[in-house]
C-alpha cells in the first residue's frame, strides 16, 4: 500500500504514514475508493473529557492512496447543549484548515499541524488510548 504524503500543504510525516500502512496492511481494499479510520478513546465523554476522537479519510487514485482529511473532534457546549464538534480539521482536498473559530487556507495550519500529529502518534502508538475502526467504500 502506498500513501502519498510528499508535497502536501502540511508536513504529514513518514512516521504517521508508516503507522497507517502498518494498520491497513492486512485489509483488502481492492474494490474500495475510500478508507475511513476512526480513533476513539472509549473513556472520552463530555463530563470526563479525555483523548479527542480522530477521523482520517484516504481516497484512492490508481494504486496510490491520498489524504482527504484529518479531523480531530471534541465536546463543546454545556448541559443538554453539549455536542461533538470539529476541533481541528485539515481538509487536504478542499485546501481548508478549520478550527472552532473559522475556516482558513490550509497553509494556516503549518504551525499547529506538526504539534497535533506528534501528540496524536504518541497517544495512538505509545500510550495506546484509541480503539480503531476501519470502514471502506
Amino acid at each position: 500500500m502506498r500513501i502519498q504524503y510528499e508535497g502536501l500543504a502540511l508536513p504529514v510525516s513518514s512516521t504517521l504514514v508508516n503507522h497507517l500502512i502498518k494498520l491497513l496492511k492486512d485489509h483488502d481494499f481492492s474494490n474500495a475508493s475510500t478508507v475511513t479510520i476512526n480513533f476513539r478513546d472509549p473513556d472520552y465523554s463530555a463530563e470526563k473529557r479525555g483523548y479527542h476522537p480522530v477521523e482520517i479519510m484516504l481516497f484512492r487514485k490508481g494504486d496510490t492512496w491520498h489524504f482527504a482529511y484529518i479531523t480531530d473532534f471534541k465536546y463543546v457546549g454545556q448541559g443538554q447543549d453539549v455536542e461533538l464538534a470539529k476541533d481541528l480539521d485539515f481538509d487536504f482536498q478542499a485546501g481548508v484548515f478549520q478550527t472552532l473559530y473559522g475556516y482558513y487556507r490550509i497553509e494556516e495550519g503549518l504551525d499547529i499541524y506538526p504539534v497535533w500529529e506528534d501528540n496524536f502518534c504518541c497517544y495512538w502508538q505509545s500510550i495506546g488510548v484509541f480503539v480503531v475502526t476501519i470502514t471502506n467504500n
